[in-house]
């Protein structure tokens, strides 16, 4: 692969450890199969970091999309034969998930090795600290786990993604995928990604039984924040844990207040916060920070040692009765022997109704792998309509493709494919927002949690 430069500049560092800290769809400390990269080999390229500071002369621009560059040189390394696949992907569900994109590709490319470099542990936090220090150390994988919108930026800006438009004109793609799905994985015309499945975040999961036992109603349609407190306050008056929630995992608590957000501002509102159109300090923000810190008084007391993943398990056992997160939640209940709609039941968040909270997995891949025709087959079979039913029946996804039969999905999955196609969509903030203002936003999440502070909270966001 052609040389990084040694020192990247620190911004583009701190952005790529931006998203170590707030990666969040849907990684896992859950043991797995698969088998893994563990943290502790990025030691390696660590030691390539002579530790020197940057000097006047790193200080310059970075490379960016705009930036015409050298292309990417296809011939400059020889194939290995040999494609290396990083993901945060080892929970039970996920692992199930990333077999079927791997046995795609197999099937694509029979006399491929592989090498599956997935990294357990933080929610994707560690697997994205890894990845940092493999593209300081110039060491990257062939093909990575990113998304659309602000996931891409420290990757353009570090300048060690390749363009993957002519898999989209080779394969049909642009045919077959949502207009506005291509443009959130595309800059300055040119795409960088293709999406695995569509998760929708704002889904609120409840214990059928724990509800009924305390005499409160299965929420439905239009269910409200006030009818969600009332809620939370009955199961308290029984002596039932109300909300369960993986605060051991940043993004689970940032993507609970995301969603709260989201019920109150609406779409339009949430895409005017996205773009910079609305202060963070706007009343209906505040009004969302007030119902954030009512649900809070209603959280599992062992949150803070819990993953994302034992908490949605703990709904399933019956320790707590309800859980905002995002449906890759559906596949760990599924996968835990829970029976939709006899064990657990959801609804959308309240108040967001007709609104699909958009978060993407996507692979990328580096500028300069001397595997790029393996990448294509592996990009090529990601996007097949088999391959994107197959995966999304195991992740709990909805297929990003508008030809696929989803008939064969659980009544959940194929709700919210149809949801997909016919809601409002507003893309994560959490999941896919500029690294800058994820950092931001998280840590203002975990002070708030500590202080009930709105004004603080609020300020903090505007200050962004």
């Amino acid at each position: 692969m052609k040389a990084i430069p040694k020192t990247l500049s620190w911004k583009v560092l701190a952005a790529l450890l931006a998203l170590a800290l707030t990666a969040a769809a849907c990684g896992s400390d859950a043991e797995t199969t698969t088998t893994e990269a563990e943290v502790e080999n990025s030691e390696s390229a660590t030691d390539a970091d002579d530790g020197d500071e940057p000097t006047a002369e790193d200080d310059g621009d970075e490379p960016t999309a705009e930036d015409d560059g050298d292309e990417p040189t296809e011939d400059a390394t020889s194939s290995t034969g040999e494609l290396e696949i990083f993901s945060w992907w080892t929970s039970g569900s996920e692992d199930t998930a990333l077999q079927a994109l791997i046995s795609a590709f197999q099937a694509g490319a029979p006399n491929a090795d592989i090498i599956n470099g997935a990294v357990s542990g933080g929610g994707g936090a560690n697997a994205q600290a890894v990845l940092a220090t493999r593209i300081q150390g110039n060491d990257l994988p062939d093909t990575w786990q990113s998304g659309p919108g602000g996931r891409l930026t420290p990757y353009l800006e570090a300048d060690v993604i390749r363009p993957v438009t002519e898999v989209y004109d080779d394969a049909g793609f642009r045919d077959t995928m949502p207009a506005g799905l291509i443009e959130s994985l595309s800059v300055d015309g040119e795409i960088y990604a293709v999406a695995t499945g569509a998760h929708r975040g704002n889904n609120l999961w409840y214990n059928k039984a724990l509800l009924d036992g305390a005499g409160v109603d299965a929420p439905a349609g239009d269910y409200t924040n006030e009818q969600f407190l009332a809620d939370l306050a009955t199961l308290d008056a029984a002596g039932v844990t109300g909300l369960c929630l993986g605060a051991n995992q940043a993004f689970a608590v940032d993507e609970l207040f995301e969603n709260i957000l989201l019920g109150v501002v609406g779409p339009e509102g949430w895409a005017a916060l996205r773009d910079g159109d609305r202060s963070w300090d706007d009343p209906e923000v505040r009004e969302a920070a007030e119902i954030f810190g009512q649900v809070l008084d209603y959280v599992d007391p062992d949150a803070s040692a819990l993953t994302w993943d034992q908490a949605i398990l703990r709904l399933a056992d019956g320790t707590c009765a309800f859980n905002s997160m995002g449906d890759w939640a559906y596949g760990e209940l599924i996968n835990s022997g829970a029976v939709d709609n006899e064990d657990f039941g959801y609804v959308n968040q309240p108040g967001t109704d007709g609104v699909f909270m958009l978060v993407v997995d996507a692979f990328v891949v580096a500028k300069d792998t001397p595997n790029w025709d393996l990448a294509k087959v592996w990009l090529t079979e990601m996007g097949q309509p088999e391959t994107q039913l197959e995966f999304n029946i195991a992740k709990g996804a909805s297929p990003v493709r508008n030809d696929v039969d989803t008939s064969a999905l659980p009544p959940y999955q194929q709700g919210a494919a149809d949801a997909l196609a016919a809601d409002a969509t507003a893309l994560s903030i959490v999941h896919h927002g500029e690294p800058a203002f994820q950092t931001v936003m998280s840590e203002a999440v975990t002070i708030f949690a500590q202080t009930k502070d709105v004004e603080q909270f609020v300020q903090a966001l505007a200050s962004a």
